[in-house]
């Protein structure tokens, strides 16, 4: 396969993940709005601190207003990571590979686009006309997932996808957990306390974790939703179980398995990341420091995608590296 058309399957699937994963970072708030007591003021700022999008932000607007950080996040051109710049730029990598892409794929990116850009900030002005919104953007972003695992064979193009959307998800998973890290800093004596419980709880709804928790755990603990996060071997959205998927197709690729060892960079890198989350407990992660834990996590998830670059995505002389290392680093690194 021509590292062009990986690039471009990589990073379309990146895209559509980081367009659900912002919609469910908006939910954070929206489920806690619901919960809070009234004497409780909402926050939005510890979503653009835990996205990295903050620093872009104040470069436009001088407050975290509700609604700037709901329109910077969403509809905001400007920035590279909101939803509808998200869209444009996984349509756009799916316009110029649609030989190696299902029919089916195109047009549901398509119109899932050309809707979403025909849509105005101005046509929903009340919380449940925003949470409606969010909820069609998670729902139409599964649909595009759902007809890719439908659509296409499992060949490469297959596991680059699956390599760069499991990549994606691992480190949203882990920014979602810091939107309740840096929320909690504007007031330390929350830790503990009612409150706290409800940003917990708001956690695992944004990442539609809550009801598969409460299967596996009885009581509401920050030990038992980090590890459940974190750690967990077989929800589909824990950083454990993105790693692996990532891992299994990484090698896939190379055609061979994690278990007969490395055979570049790339793959050393992201084995060593799931080596390790195979053997931490919960308390270690804690006794480091859950942000401080979730911060090296997120570095050494960019060093995996800056390998994956060096081995698969540089080899064309048509694609220079810092073109393509733009195309990732200032969009996403801390």
């Amino acid at each position: 396969m021509l590292s062009r058309v990986a690039n471009s399957i990589y990073w379309m699937n990146r895209y559509m993940e980081r367009a659900e994963n912002y919609a469910r970072f908006v939910g954070v708030n929206f489920n806690l709005a619901l919960d809070l007591p009234p004497d409780v003021d909402e926050q939005w700022e510890p979503l653009l601190i835990a996205t990295a999008d903050h620093f872009l932000f104040y470069k436009y607007f001088e407050k975290p207003t509700k609604e700037d950080v709901i329109h910077f996040m969403t509809f905001d051109k400007r920035n590279p990571n909101s939803i509808i710049s998200c869209l444009y730029e996984a349509r756009e990598n799916a316009r110029t590979i649609r030989e190696a892409i299902s029919k089916e794929m195109w047009e549901t990116i398509n119109t899932f686009y050309l809707s979403l850009r025909s849509t105005s900030p101005e046509d929903f002005r009340n919380m449940d006309h925003m949470q409606a919104f969010f909820t069609d953007i998670r729902k139409n972003c599964q649909l595009f997932h759902g007809v890719v695992d439908t659509s296409i064979t499992r060949n490469e193009a297959w596991h680059f996808g699956r390599l760069g959307r499991h990549i994606e998800r691992a480190d949203k998973c882990s920014r979602f957990l810091d939107v309740k890290y840096f929320t909690l800093l504007q007031d330390s004596g929350t830790s503990g306390s009612t409150l706290d419980l409800m940003l917990w709880t708001a956690v695992l709804k944004s990442v539609s974790a809550y009801n598969m928790y409460r299967q596996t755990h009885s009581a509401l603990t920050p030990m038992n939703i980090v590890a459940f996060l974190i750690l967990d071997k077989l929800f589909p959205r824990s950083i454990a179980y993105c790693v692996r998927q990532a891992e299994l197709s990484l090698y896939a690729i190379g055609g061979s398995i994690p278990e007969r060892g490395y055979s570049n960079p790339a793959e050393r890198a992201l084995s060593k990341i799931r080596s390790e989350l195979e053997f931490v407990e919960v308390d270690e992660i804690f006794k480091m420091g859950l942000h401080e834990y979730l911060d090296k996590f997120q570095i050494r998830n960019n060093e995996v995608d800056n390998a994956i670059f060096g081995v698969y995505f540089g080899l064309e002389t048509g694609m220079s590296q810092s073109q393509s290392m733009g195309h990732s680093r200032s969009q996403w690194m801390n």
